[in-house]
């Protein structure tokens, strides 16, 4: 990918993001206190933390620690430090230029590539909705038993519940997905307190340790602990997100917003943090320390649970926040793929007709898998909605960092060296690992 010379690129007319939401809330002047001012622009980041904690996490997370109890928490750690920073840019994109990064690609890049790289993120969009629609269907299944093949089919109806909070206006929107956050943080914390963990031995489980060179087994675990959690989608809606506040266009405004962005994404991985950092606790003082260490499936962990910590509720209260997970991801997953597509192609559909586009070419494979193979193959085609994302990950990152870091597309607010290295170094390692874990994929190690 060979830029033309990075030069800011001004949004005219409707050409721009999220253009029925853009600048439409308001913000408090100086003069107001410091945490209304913050409480005003907290919301976007929440939109993108929902992406951290899908359910295409829990797999990996439970297999973490059923296999290594508490072993594993520095790589969620770790995952996460790498995601606030990455997201800190792409929120500093959209702020500083006043385009998405899929405007951004479009604008400085020929139109073959633009297009190549629209194709590729459709491509991960569809496979990150996948991940929900399985995850949803998963969890109507443990909740209500509903068929698997119904369950999927029945994911198609939040299509109306999109339509009905787009309508209420973004705020609405962001209120909705941090209730359902509120409702998976909160099931997650009854989990972890009826599983009883052991306090030293979990903290201890955040500092790095040496066994993992030495077990290639635990290796590959992390490895999908961090190669999997920057999601791209998350990226490019970020961008977007952040221009629904009407926040002061001069440099010193532009340097505030950036801070309150900065700050409200990194508050909302923090508790993507806890979840999942949660999910691995329980999965350790659960089932490793009974002696049940090959526990990696939802299923399998939803059949076990309440058994094992004595706690009724345990099951049911895991498969809550499933669904919960599965139904926010969903919503700012469409949000994505409205971004996505205006911002690399400039064309615009219906808030419906591009939902029931992405939703139909997820469906459709969930649903021949799902009556086909049943539980084995969701899990199957589960894992491969994770490898068709890792492969779309390169797209977003490596553009991301090389607008920021241009001072004629950023203006003041272009990143600093160090800022540029570190941010570089945190890509190099997520698109190595996700490589690695496309090579296993690949080869079946």
């Amino acid at each position: 990918m060979t830029p033309r010379d990075l030069q800011p690129v001004p949004a005219t007319g409707d050409d721009v993001s999220l253009a029925e939401a853009h600048r439409s809330i308001a913000l408090p002047g100086r003069s107001s206190g410091l945490l209304r001012r913050f409480g005003a622009f907290a919301g976007p980041g929440y939109l993108v933390a929902v992406g951290y904690m899908d359910p295409g996490n829990w797999a990996t997370d439970l297999a973490g620690g059923s296999a290594y109890g508490y072993s594993l928490l520095w790589t969620i750690l770790l995952a996460n430090l790498m995601a606030m920073l990455l997201q800190a840019l792409t929120a500093k994109l959209g702020i500083a230029t006043g385009r998405d990064l899929a405007q951004a690609c479009r604008d400085q890049y020929s139109k073959p590539v633009a297009f190549a790289l629209w194709l590729v993120c459709e491509a991960a969009i569809v496979a990150c909705d996948l991940a929900e629609v399985i995850g949803s269907a998963i969890a109507l299944q443990l909740l209500f038993g509903i068929p698997l093949v119904l369950g999927v089919v029945l994911t198609a109806l939040d299509v109306l519940l999109l339509l009905a909070l787009q309508r209420r206006g973004f705020r609405q929107l962001e209120a909705f997905v941090i209730t359902l956050l509120i409702v998976i943080a909160g099931c997650i914390a009854y989990e972890v307190a009826v599983s009883q963990p052991q306090l030293g031995p979990m903290l201890r489980g955040f500092v790095p340790t040496t066994q993992i060179v030495q077990d290639p087994a635990m290796l590959y675990i992390a490895i999908g602990i961090i190669g999997a959690t920057v999601m791209p989608h998350n990226l490019y809606l970020h961008s977007a997100a952040v221009q629904t506040r009407a926040f002061d266009t001069s440099t010193p405004g532009k340097r505030a917003a950036v801070r309150f962005a900065v700050f409200d994404s990194s508050l909302a991985l923090l508790l993507a943090l806890f979840v999942n950092a949660g999910i691995l606790i329980l999965a350790a003082s659960a089932f490793h320390a009974s002696g049940q260490t090959g526990v990696a499936e939802i299923q399998e962990a939803f059949k076990l649970l309440s058994p094992t910590v004595g706690a009724a509720a345990a099951s049911t209260l895991f498969a809550v926040a499933l669904l919960a997970s599965g139904q926010s991801s969903t919503l700012t997953a469409t949000l994505a793929g409205q971004v996505v597509m205006e911002g690399f192609l400039g064309l615009k559909l219906a808030p419906w007709v591009r939902r029931l586009l992405t939703r139909g070419l997820a469906i459709i494979p969930a649903v021949v898998v799902a009556a086909l193979y049943g539980e084995s193959g969701t899990a199957r085609l589960l894992v491969l909605s994770q490898v068709v994302l890792s492969l779309q990950l390169p797209f977003a990152i490596v553009p991301l960092i090389q607008f920021t870091s241009n001072r004629k597309q950023m203006g003041a607010l272009v990143n600093s060296r160090l800022l540029t290295v570190a941010a570089t170094a945190c890509a190099v390692l997520i698109i190595g690992l996700n490589l690695r874990l496309l090579a296993s994929f690949v080869t079946g190690g």
